[in-house]
């Protein structure tokens, strides 16, 4: 696989990407996806096509919610039940992640900051306590004390995702060549499924990949 990823390749799967995101990210992607068993070239084109689209082409490490009020009622609403309260926290990220995150993934209640601490982070959005317990135990890092090493370190970065794609089971609908269910394992929908399905050919493309 190492072959695979050079930066001639994910340059030509990431028309958009700047050269030293590309060049960042390229020895966490070599040494990591063969521990998770992406080994074949079209495990690695759905794996790549994935994280181009989830992290904007390596741009996003982390998870955005600087929402107006509007979008707090529209994405929300179940939980900025009114206009008032939606003015009230609009833009103030850590506490929106703090109301929409709070006693779920195990995270404790609004107050324990812990919606905020394991908001979403990598390239493919780890998100949750529990999430990062987990892939925690698996990559013997200790991302709960330190949650911000899953938007600085792109060994663990890469890892995280790849951590995600495993416990998904996606390697076994990437060899029946299912993009709209691992789209769907990873979105929770089809959010983005053009995007998605233009970086796979691409990469299908770069891969040579028939």
């Amino acid at each position: 696989m190492q072959s695979l990823l050079i930066e001639k390749n994910l340059i030509q799967i990431m028309p958009d990407a700047k050269a030293e995101h590309i060049a960042l990210f390229i020895p966490a992607l070599q040494s990591q996806v063969t521990k998770f068993d992406i080994n074949s070239a079209l495990r690695l084109a759905h794996f790549i096509a994935q994280v181009a689209h989830e992290s904007g082409c390596f741009r996003y490490r982390v998870e955005n919610l600087n929402y107006s009020a509007r979008a707090l009622r529209a994405v929300f609403g179940k939980y900025f039940t009114s206009d008032e309260m939606a003015l009230q926290y609009a833009r103030k990220q850590e506490a929106i992640a703090n109301i929409v995150y709070a006693n779920k993934m195990g995270n404790g209640d609004e107050r324990s900051g812990d919606g905020w601490h394991y908001r979403g982070r990598g390239l493919i959005h780890l998100t949750g306590k529990d999430s990062y317990a987990g892939c925690a135990d698996y990559l013997d890092i200790d991302i709960v004390s330190e949650p911000e090493l899953l938007q600085r370190d792109p060994q663990i970065m890469v890892g995280s995702a790849c951590y995600l794609w495993q416990v998904l089971k996606l390697n076994e609908l990437a060899d029946k060549d299912d993009l709209n269910s691992i789209t769907c394992k990873i979105n929770g929908g089809y959010h983005g499924l053009e995007s998605r399905g233009d970086f796979l050919e691409r990469a299908k493309q770069c891969f040579e990949i028939d």
